[in-house]
């Protein structure tokens, strides 16, 4: 055995025990990430429950999909088409097997997903951790890896893992069941955790899935609606690239939620790095309904690379302002009047995290106008309404300047790794299965240097001998404040020399663990995409 398997060996059987004893502990931190390279931002897509409740079908489901993919949901970002409870007959075959209702689904669960991977979107579904789901179907309980299997023979992309008849088994147990049956499938399925935000999930979620309900269901109500922000939006440290808090779907379009209530949840919801999934009925959606969902400048921040979820900067008799700090360094802020009455919501730059400059610039992320200010961020804002701005200038304290974690290659959900945690100046860096080894932290410095270890350790990412031609090899070398050691981390989720301008680049935009990094041309390939959380 190679001394790199023997090092990764023992390294999870420490992570193991420290697992185990913080799970014990009354005041848990938050988990690692799941690590299977899936939701690095936040999901985006169609749930049918809200809308439809058990009346889900294939031609519910084929008919949603092709409004999404030509009403410009889909190129808004929207990729996921989730079948909620329901869709299933009462019994299991006689295999064990679950069994799609042959009358709602008469094409099977594959002939709907062929249909829906045919248009380039993605295939979701539900079942639920119990023994039977919330409607009385047959539930996964003692069933997973028959359920797994099931799942990927027909090409699902997404499971939503709800929490009824559970029999009292805690909820990481069988939701850990399932992650691991998944797993084992082979195929990528996002996994996506319904417990209702019970026995803390936030703190022990993300080793599990890819996101967790952090409250009880939505409706569709202002009331509803702002109960859960208020539930949601402290948790903020334990979300990030592939773990989400997921304050439930969207009820925009739906009950009595009016079109600036339906801005003010998409803005919260972004600003929160919420998963967009919509729970209206598409196909008939309104133009306001539409234009609320498919607004760019507000999805931008909710998929903004960096991964991090918006915080409450200051809330005062129902006036409450949020900042979330970019990837490029702005800062998006939310303006929130949760009262019955206009009101004008003020902060400064300053209370946001930006410094350093003369003038402001602030784009309304509704409206798209754009004004400049020397410090002062204000707003007259409507009942129940948000103002979102994106303030760009100056330098941002704790936002995209200033980072520490893994950095993720979207393209293989692999990490970017020192070999055999070696502090060789010189050494190429390479992509290796994520670990959260030391090895595997590196800090975008407020001088835009990436570095890994610390203290006399430390080395910074380095373009071998300050060469600027694509196949570079990048390195680890001692840190020095030249250029060919600073990078950009770009919106766009590319990381960039700024000595040379070109991208950081898995070779060959190969997937297996020890492929070497590279400086590139960019090229938009998801082998140059990269997030850092």
């Amino acid at each position: 055995m190679s001394l790199r398997r023997t090092l990764a060996l023992l390294f999870s059987a420490v992570l193991l025990t420290v697992a185990a004893q913080l799970l014990s502990l009354s005041t848990a931190q938050p988990a690692a990430a799941l690590g299977n390279g899936l939701a690095l931002t936040p999901q985006m897509g169609f749930n049918d429950w809200n809308a439809y409740g058990c009346n889900v079908s294939e031609s519910l489901i084929k008919s949603t999909a092709q409004a999404m993919h030509t009403n410009g949901m889909q190129a808004a970002g929207y990729s996921y088409v989730n079948i909620d409870d329901c869709w299933m007959t009462h019994n299991r075959d006689s295999g064990g097997r679950l069994v799609p209702d042959p009358a709602k689904f008469p094409d099977g669960i594959k002939g709907t997903a062929d249909y829906v991977h045919a248009l380039g979107l993605k295939l979701g579904i539900y079942e639920d951790s119990g023994t039977a789901t919330c409607a009385g179907y047959p539930g996964s309980l003692g069933h997973e890896t028959t359920d797994a299997q099931s799942f990927a023979s027909w090409g699902v992309d997404y499971l939503k893992y709800d929490n009824c008849n559970n029999t009292g088994v805690p909820a990481q147990t069988r939701y850990t069941s399932m992650r691991d049956a998944l797993a084992a499938t082979g195929r990528p399925i996002l996994f996506s955790l319904c417990n209702w935000g019970q026995e803390n999930v936030w703190t022990w979620g993300a080793g599990v899935g890819n996101s967790w309900r952090t409250t009880g269901d939505i409706s569709p109500s202002y009331s509803s609606m702002l109960s859960i922000f208020h539930s949601n939006v402290g948790l903020a440290s334990y979300a990030g690239p592939g773990h989400w808090n997921d304050p439930d779907m969207l009820e925009i379009g739906n009950g009595s939620m009016t079109a600036t209530e339906n801005r003010s949840e998409f803005s919260l919801w972004a600003e929160m790095a919420a998963p967009l999934i919509t729970g209206t009925n598409i196909a008939s959606a309104s133009s306001d309904t539409l234009s609320t969902l498919t607004n760019s400048r507000v999805i931008a921040v909710d998929q903004d690379p960096l991964g991090k979820q918006g915080t409450m900067v200051s809330s005062s008799g129902g006036l409450d302002v949020l900042a979330k700090p970019l990837a490029n360094g702005d800062v998006s802020v939310a303006l929130f009047n949760e009262t019955g009455s206009t009101a004008t919501i003020t902060t400064t730059a300053a209370a946001i995290g930006k410094t350093g400059a003369s003038a402001y610039t602030l784009t309304d992320l509704w409206s798209g106008a754009s004004s400049t200010t020397s410090g002062t961020i204000s707003a007259s804002v409507p009942p129940h309404g948000t103002v979102m701005y994106r303030v760009a200038g100056g330098t941002t304290s704790g936002g995209g300047t200033s980072v520490t974690g893994e950095l993720h290659a979207v393209g293989a959900g692999k990490c970017l790794d020192v070999p055999n945690s070696t502090t060789t100046a010189g050494t190429q860096v390479e992509i290796w299965s994520c670990n959260g080894g030391a090895n595997q932290t590196w800090t975008h410095s407020t001088s835009d240097q990436l570095t890994v270890y610390s203290g006399s350790a430390q080395m910074c990412l380095d373009a071998y001998n300050n060469q600027t031609t694509p196949g570079t090899k990048v390195e680890i070398w001692p840190c020095n404040g030249q250029t060919n050691q600073q990078w950009t981390l770009n919106s766009n989720g590319t990381v960039t020399g700024v000595q040379s301008g070109l991208c950081l680049d898995v070779t060959g935009a190969a997937t297996a663990d020890g492929t070497l990094a590279q400086l590139w041309t960019c090229n938009g390939s998801s082998s140059q995409r990269w997030t850092l959380a």
